[in-house]
């Protein structure tokens, strides 16, 4: 046997071009081998940061003085505080945060500056929302050494103290993890990427093997309307959604140790909507996917962002205003405020409606995507 039966270099040019002729028809293929790494690019190079700043913060002062004036101040200046409230009351104190509306709430007394001046080290109480550990880390520590050196400048030279000996005590109150116990946040919010990933994917993968076989056309041929198909293939996975839902609250529970404090029988009335969401994207990934190959890339193409821009990974609040911004599109970054808020927080129903809506507008306009896209494609 010669080498040239071995190895032909037009057989083996002529394979190449058929090769890039097959990729240039497969189109969605293509775009998606480059769309996945450029979104991986730009969402790691641009969006993620492990060090928050600009963190919305209110405050709560009972003293008008120059050096409680000077503490606000210098917190709105610094890349770790954004004041964005004056609050009137510790009860609307507490619903800032139990809201999610702010990340710290700092409270300044109303005797502040007398008792500074006297030299009787007053309170600043700084409450922060400490859900996401890593989201106030970091602030928590600029804190102390902001208010040492704001009350250096301006204390008179007589008040003269040592870093051992501050003037004032900074008591920080870490709400809802006080412990920076990483399970408390990691764990509920698995539940909605688990949910994210298997329902999308999974549901894309059925009705897109369904059309592969030609037996989705024999169902369409039969006396069963496109939506019961449709419906028909979606209330199973629904099922599975909750089994889902069932294990990973086990698991919280029992192996470790999250504190369930909310509403229980709400994070299943309310996981609904998400459940259907995701299927809703499902569906239409399959209305849009040739064959299960591109309905793998395409269910990957909306995890991805909805892994890195949700808060799950890295602390929303750390992202610049367009990430943040499309973060707040996607269903997923809805039910993780939903199920920390209910199961750390213990908010109520009302509580989560704020989080409940976007994801109901998701659903609907995905899922008359969806069907618009299905009826043109299999009727």
């Amino acid at each position: 046997m010669s080498l040239a039966d071995l190895f032909s270099y037009p057989r083996f040019a002529a394979m190449v071009y058929k090769e890039f002729i097959q990729m240039r028809r497969d189109r969605m293929t293509f775009a998606m081998m480059i769309g996945i790494p450029l979104m991986q690019l730009i969402l790691f190079g641009y969006a993620i940061n492990s060090d928050p700043r600009h963190l919305p913060t209110a405050v709560l002062s009972a003293d008008n003085s120059p050096y409680s004036r000077s503490i606000v101040a210098a917190m709105q200046t610094s890349s770790y505080f954004d004041v964005t409230m004056q609050l009137g009351s510790r009860e609307e104190a507490r619903r800032t945060l139990t809201d999610g509306l702010a990340q710290f709430v700092l409270t300044i007394p109303e005797d502040f500056s007398r008792r500074l001046l006297r030299g009787e080290r007053p309170v600043l109480l700084l409450e922060a929302d400490a859900t996401d550990p890593a989201a106030t880390s970091g602030a928590l520590a600029a804190m102390r050494e902001l208010v040492s050196q704001v009350l250096a400048r301006d204390l008179p030279a007589s008040a003269a103290y040592t870093p051992q000996d501050p003037p004032v005590t900074l008591r920080v109150h870490a709400e809802y993890n006080p412990e920076a116990v990483t399970q408390y946040n990691i764990v509920p919010g698995l539940m909605g990427v688990i949910l994210t990933l298997t329902l999308t994917m999974i549901t894309s993968l059925a009705i897109t093997r369904e059309r592969e076989r030609g037996t989705m056309e024999n169902l369409l041929s039969t006396p069963v309307r496109p939506l019961e198909v449709m419906l028909g293939k979606i209330v199973p996975y629904i099922l599975v959604g909750y089994i889902q839902i069932i294990l990973i609250m086990l698991a919280a529970r029992f192996l470790f140790d999250v504190p369930l404090k909310g509403n229980i029988p709400a994070v299943f009335c309310m996981s609904l909507v998400f459940i259907a969401a995701n299927l809703s994207v499902g569906v239409t990934v399959s209305t849009l996917a040739r064959n299960q190959l591109q309905a793998v890339q395409m269910a990957v193409f909306f995890f991805l962002p909805s892994l890195l821009l949700s808060g799950f990974m890295f602390p929303f609040r750390g992202m610049p205003g367009w990430a943040q911004a499309i973060g707040s599109v996607l269903p997923l970054t809805h039910y993780l405020r939903l199920v920390r808020g209910i199961l750390l927080k213990g908010n109520g129903v009302v509580e989560s409606l704020t989080h409940l809506w976007p994801m109901a507008l998701f659903l609907c306009a995905v899922l008359a995507l969806g069907m618009r896209r299905y009826r043109k494609t299999l009727d």
